[in-house]
């Protein structure tokens, strides 16, 4: 048995020690010295994965924050090779989701020896996701938190920054699910889920399954302090269908705002557009879970 760890080297100061962990507990299982792979800023992950399967090893491990896990997601999704976790980012959005387990040791007992399950791609102009895709607030407060910030704070930085844009006017949006009726409404942020939690436990779409063949949308609308405030009480009480928040299932979405915002995929911002289309593809994926 042999796996390709693609790491991210920005997420692990001492890279050389957490290779040593890595092939030290690989090889104690009988496995093969791992293939080892790092990113780059122009190569994140995709390419390191699409060569690991093509080396035909048999599980590749990523080792970085939620971008790097997506990238890779992506060039072993349909591949038939299962994609294992080491969380090593702020958010680990997927890796909470499906319950794995953060700590080194943990998560490599389950990259060697866990089962597979196949979970759902979501695909946002083009381009796959497998937490969260979103266009307008979360897209904004992303791009405002700064990498020191996080590494001091973790995911309360989010919410600092969150501060910053509570008073940014909502845009007119036009949202067409599954070829159905046409939604028109005010959104301050549009966001797309394959899982539900957010860092803290947060259930912003408490029924959405990574593996039903479906994504959720949630679509809020809020400004100033009282209205973000309510808004939060909103989804804390899991209230769907309020004026300022509208929730659906969807296979495929088709959103249009009046002005350009900036979007995001997995915590990565894109830039900005006025168009969204988001589809779902069922089972794409082979992720190594916990037995």
């Amino acid at each position: 048995m042999r796996a390709a760890v693609v790491v991210n080297p920005t997420k692990h100061p001492d890279g050389d020690r957490f290779r040593a962990e890595v092939t030290e507990a690989m090889t104690a299982q009988g496995w093969s010295e791992p293939l080892w792979l790092e990113t780059t800023p122009e190569e994140t992950g995709r390419g390191q994965a699409e060569a690991a399967v093509a080396e035909q090893v048999d599980v590749v491990v990523a080792s970085g924050g939620d971008g790097t896990v997506t990238a890779c997601a992506e060039g072993v999704a349909g591949s038939g090779v299962p994609l294992a976790v080491l969380p090593a980012g702020t958010g680990n959005l997927l890796a909470r989701n499906l319950g794995l387990p953060l700590a080194l040791d943990e998560a490599l007992a389950v990259a060697l020896d866990g089962q597979d399950r196949r979970l759902d791609v979501g695909s946002a102009n083009g381009h796959p996701f497998v937490a969260m895709a979103g266009i307008g607030f979360d897209a904004m407060l992303l791009d405002s938190t700064s990498e020191p910030l996080k590494k001091r704070l973790g995911w309360l930085a989010y919410s600092l920054s969150a501060l910053r844009h509570l008073w940014a006017r909502p845009a007119r949006a036009t949202l067409c699910a599954d070829g159905g009726r046409v939604l028109r409404r005010r959104a301050s942020g549009i966001i797309v889920g394959n899982v539900g939690s957010l860092q803290g436990g947060l259930a912003l779409l408490p029924g959405a399954e990574p593996d039903d063949g479906l994504l959720d949308l949630l679509v809020l609308t809020a400004w100033g302090w009282s209205g973000w405030l309510a808004l939060t009480v909103d989804v804390f009480l899991r209230r769907t269908r309020t004026g300022r928040v509208a929730h659906s299932v969807f296979r495929e979405l088709r959103v249009q705002l009046d002005r350009p915002q900036l979007w995001e995929l997995d915590g990565e911002v894109m830039g900005s557009t006025r168009e969204l289309v988001v589809v779902v593809q069922p089972g794409r994926l082979l992720v190594r879970v916990p037995r």
